[in-house]
C-alpha cells in the first residue's frame, strides 16, 4: 500500500506539525521503507518466516532511526532533513494498525518470531491482500492526495518540479485552523 502510506503520512504530517518547509521526499521515504524492504524478504521467506511485516514493521526500527538522528545531528537543518524518516515510519506502524500484531510491534521485546499471516500461502496472502476493497479504497485516497498536492503544487511545470526534487519542499500553504 504505496499510495496509502504516502499520502496520509503526507496529509498527516503536514497538519500535525505544520511545517511547510518540512523534505517530504525523506518523510514518504520513512512511510514506504517498511513496505519495501520487508515485503520482498517476506515473501521470499514466507514458508520459514510465515510472515510478510517483518524487523521494519516494529517500533525498534523506528525508534533505532530516531535515536540514531538525534545522535548524529545537530539541531538544525541536518535533524530536520532526516528526523522525517523516524516520523513517517512511526506513521506507517499507526496505518498499518500494527497493534494488532503485537509480536511484530514489539519485535524483538516478545521474542524473535513475527505475528503470523493468517494465509498459509504466499499465493493466498496475495489473494487476500487483493480482494480486500479497504485496501484499494487507501489507496485511492492517499493518491488523490497526493495528485491534489502535484496540482496545487503546480508539479507538472519543469521548475516547481525541479525544486520539489531538489529541496523536499511544495508550494502548498498549509490551511491554519
Amino acid at each position: 500500500m504505496l499510495f496509502w502510506h504516502a499520502g496520509a503520512s503526507v496529509a498527516i504530517t503536514r497538519y500535525a506539525f505544520r511545517d511547510e518547509r518540512m523534505d517530504l521526499r525523506f518523510l514518504i521515504l520513512g512511510a514506504v521503507i517498511a513496505d519495501l524492504v520487508d515485503s520482498p524478504i517476506g515473501f521470499a521467506f514466507f514458508s520459514a518466516l510465515g510472515a510478510v511485516r517483518l524487523g521494519l514493521h516494529s517500533l525498534s526500527a523506528a525508534a533505532l532511526v530516531m535515536v540514531t538522528v538525534v545522535w548524529t545531528t545537530r539541531r538544525g537543518r541536518p535533524r530536520k532533513r532526516w528526523m522525517p524518516v523516524a516520523i513517517g515510519m512511526l506513521l506507517h506502524l499507526f496505518l498499518d494498525a500494527m497493534w494488532n500484531q503485537p509480536e511484530t510491534l514489539w519485535w524483538p521485546f516478545l521474542g524473535f518470531e513475527f505475528s503470523q499471516a493468517a494465509e498459509p500461502t504466499v499465493r493466498l496472502y496475495i489473494q487476500g491482500i487483493l480482494s480486500q476493497w479497504t485496501l484499494w479504497v487507501g489507496e485511492a485516497v492517499g493518491l488523490m492526495y497526493l495528485a491534489v498536492l502535484f496540482v496545487r503544487g503546480r508539479l507538472a511545470e519543469r521548475e516547481q518540479r525541479r525544486e520539489f526534487l531538489a529541496t523536499g519542499r511544495i508550494d502548498v500553504p498549509i490551511q491554519q485552523r
